[in-house]
């Protein structure tokens, strides 16, 4: 799907909704992100983002059902609420692997979703300390970050 087709999908979804982005901006990296503008947007991001989760659940299945899986692998990030809280988990993720090296072992983190899962993997990539691998079943997947050396 393209950058301009996914903008007026996005902005066709809003209007459905009766709601007005002040700005709307797509771009693409490792994963395309629409960045929405909204003069409110409390009833998105209330509940910690509850109603922005579904929404882009529907969004990448109203896409992936129109125009296949490819085109579904964006993201809908309202008023940066989702960049916060990737770089929140990313402060977290730095914060125990301070604590892997300080003590050399092996430190778990909570159960994250799958796209926060990989932001950490991405996070620890070129380490040459730190390896990270995932653990678990469902709502309990995590990571664990593992001091190399410690083997």
């Amino acid at each position: 799907m393209s950058q301009d087709a996914l903008t007026q999908f996005v902005q066709t979804l809003f209007s459905s909704m009766g709601i007005q982005p002040s700005s709307l901006v797509v771009s693409s990296g490792h994963r395309t992100v629409v960045a929405v503008a909204l003069d409110d947007a409390s009833a998105f991001l209330n509940n910690n983002g509850e109603a922005l989760r579904a929404l882009n659940a529907l969004a990448r299945r109203i896409v992936e059902k129109a125009h296949g899986e490819e085109a579904a692998n964006f993201l809908i990030d309202i008023n940066g609420h989702h960049e916060q809280q990737m770089e929140a988990v990313r402060a977290n993720a730095r914060m125990l692997a301070q604590r892997a090296r300080l003590f050399k072992h092996e430190v778990e983190m909570e159960p994250m979703s799958s796209y926060e899962r990989l932001v950490v993997h991405e996070l620890f990539a070129e380490d040459p300390e730190i390896e990270t691998r995932s653990e678990g079943e469902g709502k309990f997947r995590h990571i664990v970050l593992a001091f190399r050396g410690a083997k």
